[in-house]
């Protein structure tokens, strides 16, 4: 897992790992969430993937778009 750069300092992100059709999101809570193409769509993971790498947004695109729609809850 990477750390999240949060160079707001506002975000509820904390880490992010990146597979070939998925992102890992794992939030201050401890929680882990998976993400796939399959269940938020190939542009919304392609988006969180940018935002993740950029530090910055994160945390309001899942709020805003696919905040149910991960894959799987790890932790």
């Amino acid at each position: 897992m990477e750390r999240y750069s949060n160079n707001n300092g506002d975000s509820g992100v904390s880490g992010y790992s990146i597979g070939s059709d998925y992102i890992e999101v794992e939030f201050s809570t401890g929680s882990i969430y998976e993400y796939t193409y399959s269940s938020a769509g190939k542009a919304n993971i392609e988006m969180m993937i940018d935002l993740a790498r950029s530090g910055s947004g994160l945390n309001g695109f899942i709020n805003r778009y696919v905040k149910n729609k991960y894959s799987r809850k790890i932790r």
